[in-house]
């Protein structure tokens, strides 16, 4: 708002009236607002139209009660029709309030003034008719950014739950490869990686949907308790409330709150066991005495509450990013594994990035008790078939889960060696006996027990590193299992 274009509009028939009553507010007021005046109620509504179109802020108009083109409550009736959110006071020297309670009924009349006034309270009653006009619409304001922040979360909420719908309805398309087969087995996991999160994000929007009620309800309330000096230390309390996102250890947390509650028993602050794990919780402790003047306020909890609602929004915000830039990448792995390229054509590809897909996939698993090295050196793109290879990093990641029981080591080494790349995936399982090491890659050989593979997993990526020009080992005693892939770096096979 640019308060040089802020203007108070004076309306009455009686020119001496009206040049005493813009005298007394121009004085007052000095050169803060534009004081304006009409001699009618005709002239002040085209004024008052014109003023609108040049883009001045209205926040008052002043207006007789008794005109001869047009009646006081008329007047203020038709620019409440134009203007809600201007204040009104009518000046009247009549008995009959018939006039008034018209206003109030119809125009939301702020308040009315007896003629003759007394100047005290005219300047006292515009003062404040001025300051709640601009101390609403400073809460409008602030209501409607916390009413687009909820709209922006439901949305992205909404969004995220339409994606994990559409990933069960694709399920059965998926499971129809032996890719997708693998996927299938992963989807109990990879459901409980989605849920947890959106859990997190259901708690986080009604939490945000709470707060916001009870933050939309209390705001005025607090505003109305403090005085206008109290105004900028409050903004600076929120400000600082919405921005701390330190995380106290219990020890850390005791050990403050206990100092906490002697500074503020030496202020004579009342309360001060509550007080101080308010304060803990936004984060003000060690710059509490710049809010000292809210302290000594009548209603201070309420305050401070008010900053801890809106510093519990915040990290509700929090909550929701972290969980939903991991449905994020759930979703993208997800995406990146079912898709297969029907060109039958070598592309570019990052393979390290399509290990760490398949690694996303299987962090339910991994999560159980298994710990996780990689050793990655800088690779080039490799020209393959990457959704081919997808199926490779799969079949060996499962059986090294499987071989440990998703407890022990896995360790993956990317490597360049003269014109290859190389990949190992290393376990910590019980290992291959030697006697089957030889058939581990024929078709339908397994050691698993009947129902949990087919035989033909090792078979699949054997004839896959093939199709590459590769070649593939098995290296393996008790505690150590490692299956090491070669693939040309440059390949047009």
């Amino acid at each position: 708002m640019n308060e040089n274009k802020v203007v108070i509009l004076c309306v009455d028939d009686e020119k001496i009236i009206l040049d005493s009553l813009k005298e007394q507010l121009i004085d007052h007021f000095e050169n803060q607002y534009e004081i304006e005046t009409a001699e009618g109620g005709v002239e002040a509504i085209a004024l008052f139209k014109e003023l609108l179109e040049e883009g001045y802020e209205i926040p008052l108009i002043i207006s007789d009660c008794l005109m001869p083109d047009m009646k006081g409550d008329e007047l203020l009736m038709h620019i409440h029709s134009l203007s809600p959110k201007t204040l009104k006071i009518m000046l009247t020297g009549q008995k009959s309030t018939d006039a008034v309670v018209n206003v109030v009924n119809h125009a939301n009349l702020y308040r009315y003034i007896g003629k003759p006034w007394e100047k005290e309270d005219l300047l006292l009653t515009v003062s404040e008719a001025v300051k709640s006009y601009f101390k609403d619409q400073q809460i409008e304001e602030q209501n409607q950014v916390l009413k687009n922040m909820n709209t922006t979360l439901t949305e992205r909420s909404e969004a995220l739950s339409q994606a994990l719908e559409h990933l069960k309805a694709t399920q059965q398309e998926l499971i129809q490869t032996e890719k997708m087969a693998a996927l299938g087995q992963l989807i109990a996991g990879i459901a409980h990686e989605i849920n947890t999160p959106l859990g997190s994000i259901r708690s986080a929007v009604r939490s945000i949907s709470n707060l916001l009620t009870q933050t939309l309800e209390e705001l005025p309330v607090v505003f109305q308790l403090l005085t206008q000096e109290h105004h900028p230390t409050f903004f600076a309390l929120l400000q600082k409330s919405i921005e701390q996102n330190i995380i106290l250890s219990s020890q850390e947390r005791r050990k403050i709150r206990r100092g906490l509650v002697r500074q503020l028993e030496q202020h004579a602050i009342m309360q001060a066991d509550t007080l101080a794990d308010t304060l803990v919780d936004i984060g003000i402790y060690e710059e509490k005495d710049a809010f000292l003047p809210l302290l000594k306020t009548h209603n201070y909890l309420k305050v401070f509450n008010l900053a801890y609602q809106l510093a519990s929004l915040t990290s509700s915000v929090q909550t929701l990013t972290t969980a939903s830039d991991r449905v994020t990448k759930i979703v993208f792995a997800l995406k990146h594994f079912a898709h297969y390229d029907h060109t039958g054509e070598k592309l570019k590809a990052n393979l390290i990035d399509d290990i760490e897909t398949v690694l996303t996939l299987y962090n339910s698993q991994l999560k159980q008790g298994v710990k996780v090295i990689k050793n990655y050196a800088n690779l080039p793109l490799i020209l393959c078939y990457p959704d081919d290879l997808n199926q490779v990093w799969t079949n060996l990641i499962h059986n090294a889960l499987q071989a440990m029981k998703n407890k022990g080591t896995l360790q993956i080494d990317v490597f360049m060696q003269n014109c290859y790349a190389i990949f190992s995936i290393t376990d910590s399982g019980d290992g291959i006996p030697a006697d089957i090491q030889s058939k581990i890659f024929e078709p339908f050989f397994t050691t698993k027990a009947p129902g949990e593979g087919s035989g033909l997993g090792l078979d699949i990526v054997k004839k896959i590193i093939n199709k590459h020009n590769g070649s593939i080992k098995v290296d393996s005693i008790p505690g150590k299992t490692t299956f090491t892939v070669s693939l040309p770096i440059n390949s047009n096979g």
